[in-house]
């Protein structure tokens, strides 16, 4: 049986302002870090070069790029072209809602924790300030962890997988301060869900409209690259 590597944390890593945040916020309680970053083949997919330029930019942070194709299912914004990124906020769970994103990408970290011997896996979700996708809250976090401890070999030989939320009750403006504190580059940062290939936002997505009120509840100047109009 592998020794647990407690030095070392799996964070799930987008080049996202949330993720960047977890990720800079783990590095700041001395794990060496494994960034997971899933390729989905989702409509944002320049955010997969942001990730990269964020971790070239942290010596102590190696990436794994995972490709899955999620546009096989579609039924949502990000995945299927022929439908559009909504420019206002509906009522309930958005079009944007991948199904099930947060349970298939903490199955592939956990199977990568699993066989690293990691045991701390780090993710971003926040249940305040979002788009309200049910599998963004502490009661799913909660039930996914116990669900991982009872079907992992690891978890059942008592090395039982801790998942971190560091952000899950703040808003984005607390979570914005807190990046700042730790010294994060938010300019590297991506969380637009129609990015064109220069990496510039729309500015109207439910996604930037939460950053950019972010940035002004926080009082710290915004540094996204939006489109020009």
């Amino acid at each position: 049986m592998n020794v647990v590597d407690s030095k070392k944390a799996l964070v799930l890593f987008s080049g996202g302002l949330d993720s960047t945040t977890t990720l800079v916020y783990a590095l700041s309680k001395n794990f060496n870090v494994l960034a997971l970053t899933i390729n989905y083949k989702q409509r944002h997919c320049y955010e997969i070069e942001a990730s990269k330029k964020i971790v070239d930019k942290h010596p102590n942070v190696d990436q794994i790029i995972f490709d899955i194709d999620l546009t096989k299912i579609g039924g949502s914004a990000l995945t299927d072209a022929n439908i559009d990124v909504p420019s206002s906020s509906p009522v309930g769970i958005p079009i944007t809602y991948v199904p099930a994103r947060n349970t298939i990408f903490l199955s592939i970290a956990a199977s990568y924790a699993e066989k690293f011997s990691i045991r701390d896996i780090f993710i971003g979700v926040n249940a305040i300030d979002y788009s309200g996708y049910p599998d963004c809250r502490p009661e799913y976090i909660n039930s996914y962890e116990s669900m991982i401890n009872l079907g992992t070999k690891a978890g059942s030989e008592g090395l039982p997988f801790k998942i971190h939320t560091p952000l899950i009750n703040l808003s984005k403006s607390e979570i914005i301060k807190m990046g700042s504190e730790l010294n994060v580059d938010y300019g590297d940062t991506v969380s637009c869900y129609s990015l064109n290939n220069l990496g510039e936002a729309c500015g109207i997505c439910d996604s930037c409209h939460f950053r950019k009120q972010g940035f002004i509840d926080a009082g710290i100047s915004d540094p996204t690259n939006y489109k020009k109009k």
